[in-house]
């Protein structure tokens, strides 16, 4: 009885992010023969097939609200509230291609975002124009998901990365960007910091982030089965955030809450999911498109 409602939730949220045809893209992006980017048990493989990603996604989606010009194109080019699952399962079956698939395989992907973001262009309220295709914009885009993806593998994957590993883990998220037009990503764990930090004066919390967030965090379209387990994985990746963060995006402040309860809350629902989608059961969670 358990077991079975714990695998209709890790099949619920599974699904959401991978999106219906998750399960027959698992099979043609791991099945299909030829060269790989990278070895399946690398260091980007281990991160990016973890049932962590689910918190590290969402983590990586609030630190990206935070740069106006990031924020202003999602607003204008995208329905985020109508077609919010359809965008996280794009993003994942990129992540999965790129990571798992054949290089044939992922270099498509790669030109089919490029085309996508030659069309998002726009102008700020200032009158400066924005391009998706900056690629000051885009280093942007991915360091916050590097950052993202690896804080949450440390706290709720499987096998944290340590040593040597970590900057190998960067460098390899770095060819990626490089071939979406990231100029000189960072390679290594404290190039990666120091990328961060130097965003920080651009970023702030526009009147478009707050909405976002809000529909994010409290209006989210999914079935009552999967509400709770999805505020959990929220409260964790929140639970990540830097606190210079909180009162801009209007997110809660509660310290010990987080490294407590939210912790142990969020490694169960990761727990599940990784349970649910293991071999026997389904495709693993990075395998999920």
């Amino acid at each position: 009885m358990l077991g079975g409602v714990r695998a209709r939730i890790g099949q619920e949220l599974f699904l959401r992010v991978a999106g219906p045809d998750g399960p027959k893209q698992a099979a043609r992006i791991h099945g299909r023969p030829g060269p790989r980017w990278f070895e399946p048990d690398s260091p980007i493989g281990r991160v990016h097939g973890d049932a962590a990603m689910f918190v590290g996604g969402l983590r990586a989606l609030l630190l990206q609200m935070l740069h106006p010009a990031a924020m202003r194109g999602v607003a204008e080019h995208s329905d985020y509230r109508g077609d919010t699952w359809g965008r996280l399962a794009r993003t994942s079956t990129f992540l999965a291609v790129t990571t798992f698939g054949t290089a044939d395989d992922a270099e498509q992907a790669v030109r089919a975002v490029r085309r996508i973001h030659d069309r998002v262009t726009g102008t700020m309220p200032d009158g400066t124009p924005y391009a998706a295709n900056d690629p000051h914009l885009l280093k942007w885009i991915h360091v916050a998901e590097v950052d993202s993806f690896l804080r949450a593998h440390d706290v709720y994957g499987a096998e944290p990365l340590v040593g040597p590993d970590r900057d190998r883990y960067v460098a390899q998220a770095a060819e990626v960007a490089r071939r979406l037009g990231v100029v000189d990503p960072p390679v290594t764990e404290a190039g990666l910091a120091e990328a961060l930090a130097s965003y920080r004066p651009e970023l702030r919390a526009t009147p478009e982030a707050r909405e976002a967030v809000a529909y994010l965090l409290l209006r989210p379209p999914l079935p009552l089965l999967a509400r709770a387990p999805y505020g959990v994985l929220v409260a964790a990746a929140v639970g990540l955030m830097p606190r210079w963060t909180r009162r801009p995006l209007r997110l809660p402040w509660l310290p010990v809450s987080e490294r407590t309860v939210v912790r142990a809350l969020g490694g169960l629902a990761t727990g599940t999911i990784r349970w649910a989608m293991s071999p026997g059961r389904g495709e693993r969670t990075g395998r999920a498109s």
